[in-house]
This record gives structure tokens, sequence and C-alpha cells, in this order.
């Protein structure tokens, strides 16, 4: 899938406020400084599309981008701020949850996760959350450029060693670098796929 343009159609809070036409819907996660933005921008082929941050926590709201007039990309708030007050996680977990088990029109949900560290724990109870509600998602492993080939691959391995202990199956996974572009064309064609057989 080549594509061709990329724009911003709105920002929600609630399922019932999302940009209309209704249409395909596929959604990014991830803790915060995952790379969840520069990834986005490296998929659209656009730097300024979603906006970028060194601070953690920036994106708190859903933010929808129209893709080859087609389908959205759907920028979700992240998980796992550590600085945000009791009450600021709520709110957006509130957000969080409305979207991923309300939107009709998600398609799959891709889980963003530091290919540098070993699943964490706010990562790993999110996919268990995501198991058990029957939501469908993907993988993506960010940063992949910051590891040499074996540590990565040896990285890789544990981590898939791990989701075996409570999946039967592996989700699909992809690698990932927005420095390099690493994984653009992976994760393009799967999403072109599940478009095709819609």
């Amino acid at each position: 899938m080549k594509i061709v343009s990329a724009r911003f159609a709105g920002s929600s809070t609630r399922t019932d406020r999302k940009p209309s036409p209704a249409l395909p819907e596929f959604a990014f996660i991830g803790r915060s400084n995952v790379g969840k933005s520069s990834l986005i921008n490296m998929l659209a082929g656009n730097h300024k599309l979603a906006m970028t941050s060194s601070t953690p926590g920036k994106t708190k709201l859903v933010n929808h981008f129209l893709i080859n007039d087609r389908w959205y990309l759907v920028d979700l708030p992240g998980y796992g701020y550590a600085k945000l007050s009791q009450k600021g996680r709520d709110e957006l977990r509130t957000i969080v949850r409305d979207y991923v088990f309300n939107s009709a029109e998600m398609q799959i949900l891709f889980v963003l996760i530091d290919a540098r560290h070993d699943i964490g724990a706010a990562d790993w109870d999110f996919l268990c959350d995501l198991g058990e509600n029957g939501i469908p998602f993907a993988i993506i492993f960010t940063k992949c450029d910051k590891l040499g080939p074996v540590a990565l691959e040896n990285q890789i391995a544990r981590d898939r060693e791990r989701l075996l202990e409570s999946w039967e199956e592996l989700p699909p996974c992809f690698l990932s670098s927005a420095e390099t572009g690493k994984g653009k064309e992976e994760i393009l064609s799967f999403i072109e796929s599940i478009l095709s057989a819609t």
C-alpha cells in the first residue's frame, strides 16, 4: 500500500463523537515514550502528522487521521503515565477503554512495545485485558534500530516466549524503526490485507 494522502480529521473523547464518515479504523497505542507518534508519522510519510514530544503523555485525545480517503489511522492516548495524577490516569483509561471496546469501526489495535526491554507490567496488563475481552490486536516492537541484530533477535525471542505463556498462538508481530523505516511496508501491507477482506 502507498499512502498518497493523510490529514487530520478530528479529535474526540467518546466514540459517539468520532469524525464522520464512518470508515475502517486502525488504532495505535502504547506506553508513554514508546515512539507512537514517530511511528505514525513514518507510516504516513509525513513527519508533522502526529505530534511528537520528548515529554510523555502529550496525547490526551483520540485523534483520527484520514488516510487515502479510505480509512482512519487512530492515535490513542497511551498508558503507564507515572507522572500523572490518579485522576488523570483514570480519565485517560476511560477514554481509551471507551474507544477500544465500543468503536465498531476499529479493525485491529496495534500495541506498541519498546524492543529494547522486556514486556513491562503495564504492557502485560493491557494485553491481557485485550485478550480476555476478545479485542483483535497486533504487536509492533518499536525502536529496533537501537539494538544490534543479535541483541534484537534475543530480546524478541524472550518476548515471544513470554507471550506464549498466556496465548496458544502469537498475535501478528512486527519489528519497526521510525528512524530507518523498518517495518513500514509490512505494517501497511497487513492493513491493506484487512481492508481487502472487509
